[in-house]
C-alpha cells in the first residue's frame, strides 16, 4: 500500500481544481494525511508570435489579497482533515514542483483544463508539466466537458416536453 502523508491540491480557483479538491479531501481523510493547498499567483505574459513582448507585470496588493482570500475560502467540510495554506507567485508548474518538492509530498491532486490543439500550445499545460517533473505520483482530475454536462441536462427537459405534448 502507498504511504500517504501529504497530499499537495494545486489550485487556480477552476471547477476542474474544484473537483480535484473534493478528491484530496477524501484521500486526505481516508489516510489521515495532511493536506497542502497551494495558489500560485501567475503573472501574465504578452506574448507575440512566440515572443515575450514585456515583461510581466507586478500583481497589484489588491491583486494579492483577493488571491489570498480566495485560497482560504478552500477549506474542506471535514474538520479532521489538517490542512495548510500555501501561496505563491510565479510560474505554475515551477512553484507546484518545488513545493511538492520542499514537502516531501506524497501524492499531488490536481485538475486538468483538458486543453488541446492551438489552446494547449499557447496557453501551455500546467498538468502536463508537473507530470513531467513531479517526484510523487499526480493524480490530474478532469470535469467533464461542457457538452456532455448539456447533454445530461437536454435529456430531463426533452424528458418534460414530451410528457407536455402527450397531454
Amino acid at each position: 500500500m502507498l504511504a500517504i502523508r501529504t497530499i499537495l491540491h494545486p489550485t487556480d480557483f477552476s471547477e476542474p481544481s474544484a473537483n480535484a479538491f473534493r478528491m484530496a479531501c477524501a484521500l486526505a481523510r481516508d489516510y489521515s494525511a495532511n493536506l497542502i493547498v497551494l495558489h500560485v499567483l501567475q503573472r501574465p505574459i504578452l506574448h507575440y508570435a512566440g515572443v515575450m513582448t514585456a515583461p510581466p507585470p507586478t500583481p497589484t496588493p489588491e491583486e494579492r489579497q483577493a488571491a489570498i482570500h480566495k485560497l482560504h475560502a478552500v477549506d474542506p467540510t471535514d474538520r479532521l482533515i489538517a490542512v495548510e495554506h500555501l501561496f505563491e507567485e510565479g510560474d505554475p508548474a515551477t512553484g507546484i514542483l518545488q513545493t511538492a518538492r520542499e514537502r516531501r509530498c506524497d501524492l499531488i491532486v490536481m485538475g486538468s483544463h483538458g486543453r488541446s490543439g492551438l489552446g494547449r500550445v499557447l496557453m501551455g499545460s500546467v498538468a502536463e508539466n508537473v507530470l513531467r517533473g513531479a517526484v510523487c505520483p499526480v493524480l490530474t482530475v478532469k470535469t467533464l466537458a461542457l457538452e456532455a454536462r448539456k447533454g445530461q441536462r437536454a435529456a430531463p427537459r426533452a424528458a418534460e416536453e414530451a410528457a407536455e405534448v402527450a397531454r
